[in-house]
């Protein structure tokens, strides 16, 4: 049987096409590899590549994309609203058929080693493959962004899995790892207010908030680490951003175990705390693929009746707003379909 494994880099660049169709191309390029998705967003300045194969191509694959990428992207003139720490921002390996985790934690390894020695450009492992457990969040390797890189690159704790410990200043830092499969899901505002966005994504994710007294200084255990308000949902990442193309603000949320947490839980617990701020839901999108039975879930949540999976996803698309800021198009945008 044929080995499959799923990659989706994140690139730091959502607005020039010529860029970004450039290093899809050199996906394109290599033998036993198929590109599935390259979703753009132009407020968040980044790009989104889903692409599947065996092992030995997708590797492949992920070092060409990253090589081009380093010679078209230049950090010290980015902006965006996105966290990002590099051009070639975060490189997941992910098991999709007849592979396994330990593989792609392998794969992330010779990735890793090969961008750091011929592309000279730091890199750190995480979630499975990462080297020491402060490294497996995403969220805390990015911490200070690209802009805090050369102090992060002075300490000791934060020397790279691979790479030089210097600051490239063209093309910062990249996180690789192995991880399962994550779904990109957004739920957007009848506001363009940012703060209500980021308000309920602090109420959601499961880090939660910091604990602070009335002075709103944050409150410390004995140890010194902050005491954290943890949030509704498990297995959920969230922050808020504004949409300037949309005039409207956005909740990210990466569900990472979507049988933990699929996309019609995250919309309605956003949907309530939303209407505690006084603002709607207005629709929702799927940033890159999402597997088929996240949307039969949704599907059968939101219907009373028994039916077919190509209703129940018209269904889903239809309850969760998918197709508010882009048609959604499941033929294009269901892994499934695709592969």
């Amino acid at each position: 049987m044929r080995k499959l494994v799923e990659c989706v880099p994140n690139f730091s660049e959502g607005r020039r096409k010529d860029l970004i169709s450039a290093i899809a191309h050199e996906i394109e390029e290599v033998k036993g590899v198929k590109l599935l998705d390259v979703d753009p967003n132009q407020d968040y300045n980044r790009t989104v590549i889903t692409f599947v194969g065996e092992p030995e191509g997708v590797l492949e694959a992920a070092f060409q994309s990253a090589r081009k990428a380093t010679e078209l992207i230049d950090m010290r003139v980015h902006k965006g609203e996105h966290p990002r720490i590099g051009a070639t921002d975060v490189v997941p390996f992910i098991p999709v058929s007849h592979s396994s985790m330990k593989e792609c934690i392998g794969l992330a390894h010779h990735f890793g080693k090969r961008i750091g020695e011929e592309l000279s450009i730091p890199v750190y492992l995480y979630e499975e493959a990462a080297t020491r457990p402060e490294r497996s969040n995403l969220a805390h390797i990015r911490k200070g962004e690209y802009e805090g890189l050369p102090k992060k690159l002075q300490d000791p704790a934060w020397k790279p899995d691979y790479g030089p410990s210097t600051f490239n200043p063209r093309s910062g830092a990249t996180v690789t790892g192995a991880r399962v499969f994550l779904i990109a899901y957004n739920v957007n505002l009848n506001t363009n207010d940012k703060s209500i966005a980021q308000e309920i994504a602090m109420r959601i994710r499961e880090s939660g908030r910091p604990l602070r007294d009335t002075e709103g200084k944050i409150l410390r255990d004995g140890q010194g680490k902050a005491r954290r308000i943890q949030g509704s949902l498990k297995a959920v990442k969230a922050n808020g951003f504004l949409l300037e193309a949309h005039d409207i603000a956005q909740v990210s949320i990466n569900l990472t175990n979507y049988e933990i947490t699929p996309p019609h839980i995250a919309f309605e617990e956003v949907k309530k705390e939303a209407e505690t701020l006084g603002v709607e839901v207005a629709g929702s999108e799927v940033v890159g693929l999402i597997p088929k039975e996240a949307l039969l879930m949704a599907g059968r949540f939101n219907s009373r009746e028994e039916a077919g999976e190509e209703d129940l996803i018209q269904k889903a698309v239809t309850y969760l707003g998918l197709s508010q800021l882009g048609e959604f198009k499941p033929e294009e945008k269901i892994i499934e379909f695709r592969i």
